[in-house]
């Protein structure tokens, strides 16, 4: 949620197309930035959120709370975290029929499913979700899973995870825009830096800490590469995946632009670079080329679907990046 009266014109504008609002609340660490670390007044926030909410629910829509932090530090067991997290998740129920809770935590799952039994508890993209092992470890905790992210193009896996929550009476869920590398070593470290920005700002740091995936995609070489490495469905190809997810969530929260994101997807067509809808967003570091998303190979996704993954003696997805390159004038 931003405050931005456009984006909630836009969620408006599509509400037959969209099941789900996800949402932070205040200062409760949730993957990205805090109020703190943006330095937004927490009463003024509090405030417009209320009313864009208020707003919100005069639709059919659900709302996701998200309490996916990476960390929670200290607070990560004491008794007013979760005190707080009961009371918000209480308030928010009674205001705004909250339906379900994205978390990392299984603790915070845990005290979910102990208190609180009509609220759909579902597992964060951020835990790694790689199939029916690791949804199986913790299937008393959760009713529903994001499968992980480098999974998208692996109709294998989705399949077999599809098939393994029918079993069970659990949902499944894929994230569409993720601009994140497949894979990424530094992933969990980042995710960590996220959750602890409000108190790294504080400090007299020595050293910027840059994305890994920035500072690798500058480099000529490694940009030849982005297409076998990514994971992002495109507008288009929403419908491959209708049989197996129960719902593709869009990441807007740091994106410049989020309601051509939501526009894109509703309507399952855009032209214009591809990385300007994904979160993060590498268009800076292909100029001055953008990946026109229209050049794309229609077949793309249905072939990355079924491929055997072989990149290292496969030139598929270089191939199709070349041919969607555009140099700006």
């Amino acid at each position: 949620m931003r405050d931005d009266d456009l984006l909630i014109s836009a969620i408006e504008k599509y509400a037959e197309n969209i099941a789900e609002i996800y949402f932070s609340w205040e200062d409760l660490p949730n993957g990205r930035n805090t109020l703190d670390s943006l330095g937004i007044n927490r009463y003024v926030a509090r405030q417009k959120q209320e009313y864009d909410l208020s707003q919100l629910a005069k639709h059919d829509f659900s709302f996701n709370l998200l309490l996916n932090g990476n960390c929670y530090g200290k607070y990560s067991q004491s008794r007013s975290f979760f005190a707080k997290i009961g009371d918000t998740v209480e308030y928010l129920q009674e205001t705004y029929d909250l339906k379900s809770v994205t978390t990392t935590s299984p603790l915070i799952a845990k005290f979910l499913k102990q208190n609180f039994e009509d609220i759909e508890v579902r597992a964060s993209v951020n835990m790694g979700i790689d199939g029916t092992t690791a949804m199986d470890y913790v299937a008393e905790y959760f009713d529903s899973f994001y499968l992980k992210r480098e999974y998208n193009r692996n109709l294998k896996r989705i399949k077999e995870a599809r098939a393994w929550c029918d079993n069970l009476g659990k949902k499944l869920y894929g994230l569409a825009n993720s601009g994140c590398l497949n894979y990424c070593s530094l992933h969990t470290f980042h995710d960590n830096l996220v959750s602890h920005e409000s108190e790294i700002s504080a400090m007299d740091n020595a050293y910027e800490y840059e994305a890994q995936c920035s500072r690798y995609l500058k480099s000529e070489k490694n940009q030849k590469k982005w297409l076998s490495i990514s994971n992002f469905i495109r507008p288009e190809d929403v419908p491959l995946y209708e049989d197996y997810f129960d719902g593709l969530k869009l990441a807007t929260r740091v994106n410049k632009n989020p309601m051509r994101v939501i526009s894109a997807y509703c309507k399952g067509s855009y032209s214009g670079a591809i990385t300007d809808l994904l979160e993060p967003n590498h268009s800076g570091l292909f100029y001055p080329n953008i990946v026109e998303n229209k050049k794309i190979d229609s077949n793309f996704s249905k072939t990355v679907l079924n491929c055997k993954k072989d990149c290292g003696n496969c030139n598929y997805c270089t191939n199709v990046l070349n041919d969607a390159l555009i140099v700006l004038e």
